[in-house]
C-alpha cells in the first residue's frame, strides 16, 4: 500500500513514503563491512540494484548519481549510494570498489551469497535474471532507483531516465526536512 500522498513534501521522484517494503538489507561491502540499512541512519540513502559487467543502464545510472551528489556541494557529505550486486558470481568485492569508486569514492558497493542477493532484491521488489549471451552470461535486471530518507524510512522511487533532472532536488528536499 502506498501513502505517498500525505507525505507533505513535493518531489519530482515517485513518492512511496509509506510503502510496505524496502525496509531491510543484510549484505557485505567492497570492503568485507557487513552492512545493515540502519548503519546509514542520519543520512539520505539511494540505493540501485546492477552489475559491474553491465554495459548501459549501470554505468549511466552511477554517473548520473554521482553528478547529483556533486550538484549538493556539502550536503553531499549526508548522503550515502549504496550499489547491490546481482550478480555476487562476478561481482567480488575487489570488482565492486574498482567499479563503484570509480565514479565517486564515497560509493560503497553491497554484495552477498545466492540467498542474501534473492532476499534483498525481493525487499526492494526488483527483479533480476541471468541470461546466456555465448559463452557468457549477462543479467537482466530492474533499472529503478530507491532513496530512503535520514531516519531509514523508503521514500522514492526514482525512473532511470530521470535521475539527472531530479535525483538532487529530491535529495535537497530529503536532507533540508532531516
Amino acid at each position: 500500500m502506498f501513502l505517498g500522498c500525505d507525505s507533505g513534501q513535493k518531489f519530482r521522484s515517485t513518492d512511496v513514503t509509506g510503502a510496505d517494503f524496502g525496509r531491510a538489507l543484510e549484505l557485505t561491502d567492497h570492503n568485507g563491512k557487513p552492512r545493515r540499512l540502519e548503519d546509514f541512519r542520519g543520512k539520505a540513502v539511494v540505493l540501485f540494484f546492477g552489475f559491474t559487467h553491465c554495459p548501459d543502464i549501470c554505468p549511466t545510472t552511477l554517473a548520473e548519481t554521482a553528478a547529483a551528489v556533486r550538484k549538493l556541494g556539502a550536503d553531499g557529505e549526508r548522503v550515502q549510494v549504496l550499489f547491490i550486486s546481482v550478480d555476487p558470481q562476478r561481482d567480488t568485492p575487489e570488482a565492486l570498489a574498482k567499479y563503484v569508486t570509480a565514479f565517486d569514492p564515497r560509493f560503497l558497493g553491497l554484495r552477498g551469497d545466492e540467498q542474501a542477493t534473492q532476499r534483498t532484491a525481493k525487499e526492494f521488489k526488483v527483479f533480476y535474471e541471468k541470461r546466456k549471451t555465448g559463452d557468457t552470461y549477462s543479467v537482466d535486471h530492474s533499472g529503478q532507483t530507491y532513496v530512503i530518507d535520514p531516519q531509514g524510512r523508503l521514500r522514492l522511487l526514482v525512473r532511470p531516465e530521470r535521475i539527472a533532472e531530479d535525483l538532487s532536488e529530491d535529495l535537497r528536499t530529503l536532507l533540508r526536512a532531516g
